[in-house]
C-alpha cells in the first residue's frame, strides 16, 4: 500500500504515470498576486501547490484567492513521487529560483532509471522594460541608511562627481567603447539618484526618483506634440522647432541666453551663446578684442555654424597630441 506525505500527496507505486511538474518564477519587481493567466490556470488546476518559503511576497495572495499552499521542500525524488498517477505539482520558485532542486531533477533525468514527469518553467510574472532601475533605487536607499560615507554626502559635495561622469561619459562615447559606455552610464545614473535619495531629506522642499522620472515624462509628452499631440513633424527642423517653442513657453525667458550655464566649458559655452544667436535669428557681431580669448571665441563661432562641435574638435586634435607626444617618449600610443 502507497504511503501518503502530508507535503506531496501519496508515493507512487511502480508502472504509474509520471505526471508534471511546472516550476512557477515570479519577480520581485511586480506587485505580489499580479500574475499571468497562464499561472492562475496552472495553480488553480495543480493538485498540489508547494513552497518552500513560508514567508513567500507571493503566499497570502495565492492563499486569499483560494489556492492551498503546502509549505514543503521535497527532494528531487520526492517530487517525482508525488506527480505519479498523472498528477500536475506546482513548484512555487524562491528567490534563488531552487537551484538543489533543479540539479536534482537533473540528475534523476540524466539518470535513464526514472520515468521522469513533464518539466515545465512558467514564468507569473516578468519584468517590464526599466525594472532593473527598482533595484537601484532600493539599494540606493540602504547605501544612504547604512555607509558611513554616503549617508554624509551633499548635493554640493557630490557635484563634482557629476561633472566627472559625464566627461568620462563623453570619453567612452567618443572612443567607441561599448563596455565602457555600459559602464559610465551607470555611473551617470548613480548620480541622478543618488541626488534624488539627499533629496527625500529636505525638511522644507524634499522631492523624490518618481518626482525627478515624472517630471522629465510631463516635459518630454509637453515638447513632442507630433508624438503625443496632434501636430505633425515631417523634418528634424521641424522638431526642433517645436522643441523650442514649447521650451520657450514654458521657460517664459526674456533673454535667449537665459539657461546658459556660465561654468561650462570656454568653448562650448561660446558655441551654445552662438547656437542660442543663429537660431533667435538674432544678427549680433562678434566683440573685438586682443588675446587669444577673443581668437577662440571667433572660432568656436565658425565652428557652430559650420555644425562642428568645438570641444569635440578639440578633444580629438588633443588625442592626437597626447599620442604624438607618446611616441616621442618612446611609448605606445
Amino acid at each position: 500500500m502507497n504511503e501518503t506525505s502530508p507535503a506531496t500527496g501519496p508515493t507512487p507505486g511502480p508502472g504509474t504515470t509520471p505526471g508534471r511538474i511546472v516550476l512557477l518564477t515570479t519577480s520581485h519587481r511586480v506587485a505580489p498576486g499580479l500574475l499571468s493567466w497562464p499561472a492562475w490556470q496552472a495553480l488553480r488546476t495543480a493538485d498540489a501547490v508547494l513552497c518552500a518559503d513560508g514567508a513567500h511576497p507571493q503566499l497570502p495572495y495565492l492563499r486569499e484567492a483560494g489556492i492551498a499552499v503546502a509549505e514543503a521542500s521535497p527532494t528531487a525524488q520526492e517530487l517525482v513521487d508525488a506527480c505519479a498517477g498523472g498528477r500536475t505539482v506546482v513548484v512555487v520558485a524562491t528567490g534563488e529560483g531552487e537551484p538543489a532542486l533543479t540539479d536534482g531533477l537533473a540528475r534523476l533525468a540524466g539518470s535513464g532509471r526514472v520515468a521522469m514527469p513533464e518539466l515545465e518553467l512558467l514564468p507569473a510574472s516578468y519584468d517590464l522594460p526599466g525594472a532593473r532601475l527598482l533595484d537601484l533605487v532600493q539599494v540606493m536607499d540602504r547605501i544612504r541608511a547604512e555607509c558611513p560615507w554616503s549617508s554624509r554626502q551633499t548635493h554640493e559635495g557630490l557635484a563634482k562627481y557629476g561633472i566627472e561622469e559625464a566627461y568620462e561619459l563623453v570619453e567612452a562615447i567618443e572612443a567607441g567603447d561599448r563596455e565602457e559606455l555600459r559602464e559610465e552610464l551607470g555611473d551617470v545614473l548613480l548620480q541622478v539618484v543618488f541626488h534624488s535619495r539627499i533629496a527625500e531629506e529636505h525638511s522644507e522642499a524634499p522631492f523624490s526618483v518618481d518626482d525627478v522620472a515624472g517630471g522629465i515624462v510631463a516635459k518630454l509628452i509637453h515638447r513632442h506634440p507630433h508624438v503625443f499631440g496632434e501636430e505633425r513633424a515631417e523634418t528634424p527642423e521641424d522638431v526642433k522647432e517645436h522643441w523650442l517653442r514649447t521650451k520657450a513657453e514654458e521657460k517664459r525667458r526674456t533673454s535667449v541666453t537665459d539657461g546658459v550655464p556660465l561654468g561650462q566649458p570656454g568653448l562650448a559655452l561660446a558655441a551654445k551663446l552662438a547656437s542660442r544667436v543663429r537660431t533667435a535669428g538674432l544678427d549680433v557681431p562678434l566683440p573685438q578684442g586682443e588675446g587669444i580669448g577673443y581668437e577662440l571665441l571667433a572660432l568656436a563661432v565658425r565652428a557652430e555654424a559650420d555644425g562642428v562641435d568645438p570641444e569635440a574638435a578639440l578633444r580629438a586634435a588633443a588625442r592626437v597630441y597626447r599620442d604624438a607626444v607618446r611616441a616621442a617618449e618612446g611609448l605606445d600610443a
